[in-house]
């Protein structure tokens, strides 16, 4: 069962660091240097200036982490960072723009009991790359903190979870904090012990899917490791056993998955010819919209499967959409895969056309077959971009994936290609800092 906990958050002190707005930050992932520099514009005591330091010169591979640390500690020295002095759970709201209309999604943060993935009720559902992983386990071992929360979703379909907590929004005003997209963030502070105790009574036999925060997640269980190797983990009720979550029913109406395209480099510069006759027979052509990038998008969006992608071409700046006709095409081309995972769209995009079709067709003649690459992003402006400019060969529009993947893929313990979702907005750093040193 997920052990979900209230804890003694760390929080900003108004009175001392200023307007809430000018110290959260996104989580480190979402952080470019244009947007990293305007938060620490934004003011001394940006969380970003422990969240993602930036690098000064000099300094050596651990300068930077140890910098977080240090300045860490004298926000907490200075009590710009204050422990609250009752634990609690976290009432999360945000509003936000999406599709033309305005939604709000509701959780609660809270400390969650870390369990290795596939021994428990925790699921991941997207594999994760090194790199982030080794970023976040320095900074972890230099703070000795939760920064920024693992974003986890819960099955709850009749709200029962967030029923519990919902009557202490309506009770006192809220933290607010608005963020560089324009998103509104709202906090609560939830101390009554008998409400903590039903939400930590009906989540204990529901299962948790991570939906974002993966490498936070596994870099928690590697933090515990190395903890309990060096003999600082007691009993099961130390603080290194837990991490921060943000939990979200599956059902709250505020909780969207928006697609994520992929610009695919590391072929020639194919042309919408070559691409169509190298997918022809497992996918059938069903539109061609020209130049016209949007047009193709609105087709996937109209169709609302998971068979149907968009290509686009940047050496002749042609779209069209394609269906796959073929699924034992699929089938055979993820033979170790489940009929769940082999549906999904961007399932088929990697393991069918990125790494068969494409590859066999553009290797004829007796050269290397290419290595396609992705890079990500989720807007359709930023793939015209990339297109106009030709910052890349191949475009592919791909459909979001829905809650009921995520819920039967990582229920059945397999993972998604990596970037298969994209849960909008991101959660905020700096509402909440949990301690992996203390209660």
């Amino acid at each position: 069962m997920a052990e979900v906990r209230a804890f003694r958050g760390f929080r900003y002190d108004l009175g001392r660091a200023g307007a809430l707005s000018d110290v959260v930050a996104p989580p480190y992932d979402v952080i470019d240097p244009a947007l990293q520099q305007k938060l620490y514009d934004a003011s001394p005591v940006n969380a970003v200036r422990v969240e993602l330091v930036q690098d000064e010169p000099g300094d050596d591979a651990g300068e930077k982490y140890a910098r977080a640390a240090r300045t860490l500690r004298d926000w907490i020295a200075e009590d710009i960072l204050r422990q609250d002095t009752a634990r609690a759970v976290y009432v999360y709201e945000q509003d936000f723009e999406a599709d033309g209309r305005t939604h709000t999604r509701r959780g609660f943060l809270a400390r969650v009991k870390l369990e290795p993935f596939g021994t428990g009720r925790i699921f991941p559902h997207e594999q994760t790359l090194s790199g982030p992983k080794e970023d976040r386990l320095k900074l972890y071992r230099a703070t000795g903190f939760n920064i920024s929360p693992v974003f986890g979703l819960y099955p709850d379909p009749a709200g029962e979870v967030f029923a519990a907590l919902e009557p202490f929004t309506r009770r006192g005003p809220p933290l607010v904090a608005t963020d560089h997209l324009g998103v509104t963030n709202r906090l609560w502070v939830v101390t009554d012990t008998q409400a903590v105790s039903a939400v930590i009574g009906l989540m204990g036999p529901r299962p948790v899917f991570i939906a974002d925060g993966h490498h936070r997640y596994e870099t928690a269980l590697k933090y515990l490791d190395e903890r309990k190797a060096a003999g600082e983990v007691p009993d099961d009720a130390a603080a290194p056993n837990f991490c921060l979550m943000m939990l979200v029913g599956m059902s709250d109406p505020g909780l969207l998955i928006q697609p994520t395209h992929r610009l695919v480099s590391g072929l020639p510069a194919v042309t919408s010819a070559q691409v169509q006759a190298a997918i022809n027979g497992p996918f059938e052509v069903v539109e061609r919209f020209g130049r016209d990038a949007a047009a193709c998008w609105e087709h996937l969006q109209m169709d609302g499967s998971q068979e149907v992608l968009g290509f686009g071409t940047a050496a002749d700046g042609e779209w069209f959409a394609a269906k796959l006709v073929d699924p034992a095409a699929m089938a055979a081309a993820a033979a170790n895969q489940s009929p769940a995972w082999r549906d999904l769209g961007v399932s088929i995009l990697h393991k069918l056309v990125l790494e068969k079709l494409l590859p066999a067709a553009l290797a004829s003649g007796g050269r290397q077959p290419p290595e396609p690459a992705c890079r990500y992003v989720h807007l359709l402006d930023e793939v015209t971009a990339a297109v106009a400019a030709k910052e890349c060969p191949l475009a592919v529009l791909v459909p979001p994936a829905t809650m009921g993947h995520v819920e039967r893929i990582a229920g059945g313990r397999e993972t998604m290609p990596p970037k298969s979702t994209y849960f909008y907005p991101k959660l905020l750093t700096g509402l909440v800092f949990n301690s992996l040193k203390k209660d």
